[in-house]
């Protein structure tokens, strides 16, 4: 696999996943023992009190800090099944494309969760169908319903205010211009920066991701470039990203300095700090207003 900003690819990957559709397989009573493989449902199950009875989580999973002391089993595309197994959940959750997987858990009688992320309200509705398998259900609507309110309080606050031209990426070749991976008009990375006050220049294109070349970036003329990352940059690493687009300088964006990395996990997991990383770009999109 060639190499690019931290696992574009991955992330790609987890982006089309999304598409197959949300299903709980019901069950009687409240799992105990959970395996969750996707780090936006790990966060909803600590968020919704439920982080006790997580026993195991994937390799990407970065929220929140207790998951450091549980085993990895893998994940989306490469799940340790003799691992899960082993730990005998009583519910893993998985993505809906891992059609492997989930045959040889349902033959192995382990109950699933089957996720699927497409926008940005699928968020809220992941995390009441999560909390009523789990049963939080109260507690799903605190959360969703915080989560919704402080949504409109941020498209309250951008709300006829200049919306910039975005190119949103999200992965691309390390140290280079190369490979790069932006969003198209659909999803919930585009949903997220729509809500911060800006109009993503692929948004007339209905998918998730978009493979950009530099010359399909100068032909779309973004006013503002956001590179979304899930792990800190330091400002050495910063500043020479940033650098990496000087050579588009016919870009607006480039030309005028408002090229963004933004190194924050609230940003790329449609999890129940999903506002607050709304909140993250509307502030790079606005200022601090």
């Amino acid at each position: 696999m060639t190499t690019r900003t931290r696992h574009p690819f991955l992330l790609f990957a987890v982006l089309v996943a999304s598409l197959v559709g949300v299903t709980a397989h019901a069950q009687e009573g409240s799992p105990r023992r959970i395996i969750s493989f996707i780090p936006a449902v790990t966060e909803m199950l600590f968020a919704l009190g439920a982080g006790d009875r997580v026993v195991a989580v994937g390799s990407f999973d970065k929220y929140p800090p207790q998951i450091e002391k549980l085993p990895r089993v893998g994940a989306l595309l490469d799940p340790d099944l003799e691992r899960i197994i082993s730990l005998k959940p009583d519910m893993v959750t998985v993505y809906g494309s891992q059609t492997d997987l989930r045959t040889q858990l349902e033959r192995a009688k382990v109950p699933l969760f089957l996720y699927s992320h497409a926008d940005l309200s699928d968020v809220t509705k992941t995390l009441l169908e999560l909390g009523a398998r789990v049963g939080r259900t109260e507690r799903a609507h605190e959360l969703a319903g915080a989560i919704e309110r402080d949504l409109e309080a941020v498209r309250q606050r951008v709300a006829g205010q200049k919306r910039p031209r975005t190119l949103i990426v999200f992965g691309r070749e390390s140290g280079a211009l190369r490979g790069i991976y932006a969003s198209g008009g659909y999803g919930f990375v585009h949903d997220m920066v729509t809500a911060a006050g800006g109009d993503n220049v692929f948004a007339d294109l209905k998918q998730q991701a978009v493979q950009a070349t530099t010359e399909l970036i100068i032909a779309r003329r973004p006013d503002v470039i956001l590179e979304l990352r899930a792990d800190p940059v330091s400002p050495e690493q910063l500043a020479r990203q940033v650098g990496e687009w000087k050579p588009l300088s016919s870009v607006p964006a480039v030309r005028s300095g408002r090229v963004h990395i933004i190194a924050d996990l609230r940003t790329v997991v449609p999890g129940p700090r999903v506002a607050e990383g709304v909140d993250v770009i509307a502030r790079v999109l606005h200022g601090a207003r």
